[in-house]
């Protein structure tokens, strides 16, 4: 028996086979599909995944075979390795003076013919093999041979695309770290501006009351209006930022609730001048979600079409439909409406557009978007399907099979 020698590149390639991060690994179909496909093809009873380790070869997926692993010095595969470019085949195992004597040939799984295909790295490094065996001599046409090579390649894209699956989870897990990072410095930040800027607040409020006649007397009122409008949008301003950074970071709680129950209430909340109508029929239903999240993006497209609203009546419309995997509505109002170029960036955060006054902070629609992408579904605006004036808001929620 003659060991193989060592590839010239041995360090790199031992080094690109654990960027793979493979080694020990749980069976996966997808492999398993590939050895039993090349055994098929080949009319072999073995087919293995085999790479090619330090000290071992270790089977990722081993058709036909028991074993997941043996001694590198007894690898066929160490052998092939050695020529990356190229099947390496060995017809009649007794008959060759490298391998007659091989446990692995005298014993079991008696191994005599051996086809191996190198699964070569994008870098050129030979990792290990896509082999078939079988316990009598051998030989394989031209399109087996093919097949073998094209099978190789393919478990290649499997191992290169586990491989970015891996960094970009390394990636997700990052931002996902620096996000929660920036939404507790947001929190931190706006919840500590609260109080001093509620405390501007009153003392403008007192002086607005107090020295109204000195104000008038001097034409300073007109500034204490501005300091009192401006003070205000602050306020309204943290409180929004306080709502979104909740929103990407409390814990999702799935409960049961009545649509109709839930928009009468909101309406209820903030219809201080009784001009908000819902024209809809079909939501005295009950639906299993986040209550929360649903009160926040219906209370943010509420008040939005209430606070433009450039009519005497808001008028809203919901509609509302299912499916086995999403629930699914339209949201519509008799406001301006939204120009197509601002389709996309109303639910960016700050994004405000040309038509509105400076109550708005730009960030209700990028927590309505939030929310529901944590949800599971998509929001986007649209013209009315009815042609009438107004917004028309689509969006979609995932149906929790767990919690349905």
């Amino acid at each position: 028996m003659k060991p193989a020698d060592l590839p010239k590149n041995e360090d790199e390639r031992l080094s690109a086979l654990k960027e793979y991060k493979i080694l020990d690994t749980l069976p996966e179909e997808e492999y398993d599909a590939i050895t039993k496909i090349a055994s098929g093809i080949c009319n072999t009873p073995i087919a293995l995944i085999s790479l090619v380790d330090k000290e071992r070869q270790w089977f990722k997926s081993n058709h036909g075979l028991a074993a997941k692993q043996t001694h590198r010095e007894l690898a066929f595969c160490a052998h092939s390795i050695l020529q990356p470019d190229d099947l390496f085949i060995v017809n009649d195992a007794t008959k060759d003076d490298r391998f007659h004597d091989n446990p692995l040939t005298t014993g079991n799984p008696n191994v005599i013919f051996y086809a191996g295909a190198p699964l070569n790295t994008s870098e050129g490094h030979a990792i290990g093999t896509l082999c078939v065996i079988d316990n009598k001599p051998k030989k394989l046409t031209k399109t087996q041979q093919e097949a073998l090579k094209l099978l190789a390649k393919q478990t290649v894209s499997l191992l290169e695309l586990r491989k970015r699956n891996q960094e970009l989870n390394k990636v997700n897990d990052k931002v996902t770290k620096l996000n929660e990072q920036l939404n507790n410095f947001a929190y931190r930040l706006t919840h500590d501006l609260k109080s001093p800027v509620s405390g501007v607040n009153f003392l403008v409020e007192v002086l607005k009351e107090d020295y109204k006649s000195l104000f008038e007397k001097t034409g300073a009122e007109e500034y204490i209006s501005l300091i009192s409008g401006r003070m205000s949008y602050m306020s309204t301003l943290i409180d929004e930022i306080l709502e979104y950074t909740k929103v990407n970071t409390e814990h999702i709680v799935y409960e049961d609730f009545n649509l109709k129950t839930l928009l009468d209430s909101i309406i209820k909340n903030i219809d201080f001048e009784d001009k908000i109508f819902l024209y809809s029929n079909n939501l005295d239903i009950n639906i299993r979600s986040s209550k929360i999240g649903f009160v926040q993006v219906f209370q943010n497209l509420i008040s939005n079409s209430r606070k433009f609203c450039d009519e005497d009546k808001v008028k809203l419309e919901v509609e509302f439909s299912k499916d086995e995997t999403h629930y699914y509505f339209i949201y519509k109002d008799n406001g301006p409406g939204i120009k197509e170029e601002y389709w996309k960036k109303v639910f960016n955060m700050f994004e405000t557009l040309e038509n509105t006054n400076n109550e708005n902070t730009g960030i209700g629609l990028a927590t309505v978007q939030s929310i529901i992408k944590r949800l599971g579904g998509i929001v986007y605006t649209k013209n009315r399907d009815d042609l009438k004036k107004g917004a028309s808001f689509h969006f979609s929620v995932a149906i929790n099979e767990m919690n349905e």
